[in-house]
Order: C-alpha cells, then sequence, then structure tokens
C-alpha cells in the first residue's frame, strides 16, 4: 500500500472522531497511524521515542510528545494535541522545545491538521510559519 492510500486510510478514521476523547487516544488513532504510514516504527525505541525530555532552561523534565531519532539525535519532534484543539494556540509550544533540541524539523498535529516546520529562516531558529500544512481530510488522489 502506498503512502497515498495509507494516508486515505487514517482520513476515513476521522469520520469516528468523535469517540476519541482525549489527547493520548488522538495519538492512538491518528498520529502513530501518520508516523507509520511515513515509514517509521513507531514501536524502536531507538527510532521513536514517545515523551522526549526536552529541558527548558530552569524548567526540568519538558516532555514533547514524540521525537523521532537518526543515529542516535532526535531529528524531528512532535508535539500532539486533542483533535478538537486550535493548533495556533500551540505553535509557541513546539518553538520552545525545537529552540533546545537539535532536530532540524518540527510537527504539530491534531491528528486531522499537520503543520511542518524547520529553521529555514534562521539557522536553529524555528520558522513562525510551517513550510507545509495540510488537513488529511482533504487530501486529494493528484
Amino acid at each position: 500500500m502506498d503512502l497515498k492510500d495509507q494516508l486515505k486510510l487514517i482520513a476515513e478514521r476521522t469520520k469516528h472522531k468523535e469517540n476519541i476523547q482525549t489527547e493520548e487516544a488522538t495519538k492512538n488513532a491518528f498520529v502513530m497511524p501518520f508516523l507509520q504510514s511515513l515509514g517509521y516504527d513507531v514501536f524502536n525505541p531507538l527510532e521513536v521515542v514517545p515523551e522526549f525530555i526536552a529541558d527548558l532552561g530552569i524548567k526540568k523534565g519538558e516532555k514533547i510528545d514524540y521525537a523521532i531519532f537518526k543515529d542516535g539525535h532526535p531529528t524531528i519532534l512532535i508535539e500532539c494535541k486533542d483533535w478538537r484543539q486550535n493548533l495556533n494556540i500551540h505553535d509557541g509550544q513546539l518553538l520552545r522545545y525545537f529552540h533546545v533540541s537539535k532536530a532540524k524539523f518540527g510537527l504539530l498535529t491534531n491528528g486531522i491538521t499537520y503543520r511542518f516546520y524547520s529553521d529555514l529562516v534562521a539557522p536553529n531558529k524555528m520558522d513562525e510559519k510551517p513550510f507545509l500544512e495540510f488537513n488529511i481530510t482533504e487530501i486529494k488522489d493528484n
């Protein structure tokens, strides 16, 4: 099954989103299958690390929902929210985590909308605007 078909399956699953009542359920039903569709092994603790600790100055023990690792280093940080959450109020949280890690990509999602960030404007500083944003329920064949 190719990526397009896998994404369509996840989009189909969102039709039952009213049964998803928590952020954790959003991760299990939508986000983890999305990461798997991209080829990541969500059950390999060397590749996908849940609740990755990203200490922020004097605030110790701050956790981001997932970090995708390559060669022992985080490359993508993923912050998840409940599917009902408006992502606009959560950009700053991902920005803080991004700033204290060596990751070059960030993903903010509520399992339906996916926003991908990087540091294209200034090195080691997450851009204010995502370089890619899509709603999984609006994916077209082309």
